[in-house]
């Protein structure tokens, strides 16, 4: 039995639309045009974009060009949307028209119709109040959408940056409780001077507050909105002031330090802004994924790796080895980092594509973004709940590494020259023996100075020799 269905009509035609949908006919061809992914509109552009109509009708009725009755319905229906209702209405797919104008219109039909129904109207009496003519008044897609683009990254961000905070936190804390743990350095993967455990993963934090910086500095280039630029960024149909009572109605709503961009025209043609940020976010994937990769080099064996550290057990490790346990955090956020540079790869080239007065891309921009953040802010959670906080340390394992390496030569130096060091570290490695077992049989130096040049803990600390 078929379903019962509202014909509305549009600028191409009739369209008939399901008689229970909030959406309407142009969101029904947008249906209809791109079955593409399956996967809908981000809830965080469609959050931003009930913000931004919200903003408009207080705005529009404040300059006078839209009806109290009219703005306060409105109103209410982006307020319910923002409360959690009518999340199923938001259909559109990801893969769309250029701009994101299905998404606007998406959000201005389903707005429209709550509000009909709040002013005791049926669904589609457009008279009474129209999606373009009154939930859109003042506005365009290609004003809009950058503007709702930012709002929802920035807001990500904030979260993203909490998970860095505390992921960063917790390799200090971890650092400092293993700051005594002396071990052997490595520089391309082989032998060198000693170090300490809580020096390796101090740094590691390090980096995570170093990438979180970054990911702060690039997010502020955001806080400049477009909005009130309409369709090319000269502004027509929007009240002269719409922009800037625009940009003080988001700052209420939401909250944020947002901003007028100085040109408008710019705003609309350039998304170098939201490139910046997948660029600290590609930026911030590759350290995280090179600190993931370390620590699996560092938990790797137990018998036959170096083993130096030891990670939580968090599940089986092998369908058909029994007792094998893998590094399976670690494993899972080298693969989200992964996806984080293929996504900026994405965004670099739709950043890249604009033309003339409009980028075009913007959706896929939005997309991929919002994903590598989402992304990392859950696999940084992940990483310090199930892996950092718990590794221990095999300290007998560092100190006979820290004892045997071959960097330990390199404390020679300064006493004997690089050359006779060098033959030291060749003697040693030939005969398997350790270079103070070979300087002890060849009377290099005396007892005494060997202790002090090769005591492995010292080295960590050569600014406290002297």
């Amino acid at each position: 039995m078929a379903k019962p269905v509202r014909v509305e009509r549009d600028s191409l035609g009739t369209v008939a639309v399901p008689a229970s949908a909030y959406y309407g006919a142009q969101t029904a061809r947008a249906l209809q045009n791109f079955p593409i992914s399956g996967r809908r509109i981000h809830r965080r552009i469609v959050e931003a974009y009930c913000h931004i109509k919200r903003g408009a009708a207080i705005v529009n009725r404040d300059v006078g060009v839209l009806s109290a009755a009219r703005s306060r319905a409105i109103v209410r229906a982006a307020d319910e949307v923002l409360a959690g209702r009518l999340q199923d209405q938001f259909v559109v797919d990801v893969f769309q028209a250029g701009a994101g104008t299905s998404t606007n219109m998406n959000v201005n039909e389903v707005l429209c119709n709550r509000a009909l129904e709040l002013l005791g109207k049926k669904r589609g009496d457009y008279g009474a109040l129209h999606p373009n003519d009154h939930v859109n008044l003042g506005q365009s897609t290609n004003d809009t959408y950058p503007t709702a683009m930012r709002l929802a990254v920035t807001v990500a961000l904030d979260e993203l940056d909490l998970e860095l905070t505390a992921l960063c936190r917790a390799f200090v804390v971890l650092g400092n409780k293993h700051a005594k743990v002396v071990k052997s350095g490595r520089t391309h993967l082989q032998d060198a001077v000693p170090t300490t455990l809580g020096l390796e993963l101090g740094a590691y934090g390090r980096a995570v507050e170093d990438s979180g910086a970054a990911l702060r500095a690039a997010g502020r280039g955001l806080l400049s909105l477009g909005i009130g630029g309409t369709a090319v960024g000269t502004g027509m149909n929007a009240h002269p002031a719409f922009g800037r009572l625009m940009v003080r109605e988001l700052r209420k709503s939401t909250g944020g330090r947002w901003r007028q961009a100085r040109d408008l025209v710019q705003a609309m043609q350039s998304q170098a802004a939201i490139g910046a940020v997948s660029a600290a976010l590609q930026t911030c994937a590759l350290e995280i994924g090179r600190i993931a990769n370390d620590l699996r080099l560092l938990a790797s064996g137990p018998t036959t790796g170096l083993a130096e550290i030891v990670l939580p057990e968090v599940q089986a490790g092998s369908s058909i080895m029994p007792g094998k346990v893998n590094p399976s955090i670690l494993e899972m956020v080298n693969m989200v980092c992964f996806q984080v540079v293929g996504n900026h790869l994405t965004v670099s080239l739709a950043v890249g594509a604009g033309q003339l007065e409009l980028n075009v891309m913007m959706p896929i921009m939005a997309e991929k973004v919002i994903e590598s953040v989402e992304l990392l802010a859950a696999a940084c959670r992940q990483l310090r709940e199930r892996a950092v906080v718990g590794i221990e340390a095999d300290v007998l394992r560092c100190a006979d590494y820290a004892h045997r390496s071959l960097g330990l030569a390199t404390a020679l130096a300064p006493a004997i020259g690089y050359a006779a060091a060098a033959k030291i570290a060749k003697q040693a490695r030939a005969e398997g023996k350790t270079i103070p077992e070979v300087v002890r049989a060849q009377r290099v130096l005396p007892a005494a100075e060997l202790a002090r040049l090769l005591t492995a803990a010292q080295m960590t600390r050569p600014s406290k020799r002297r």
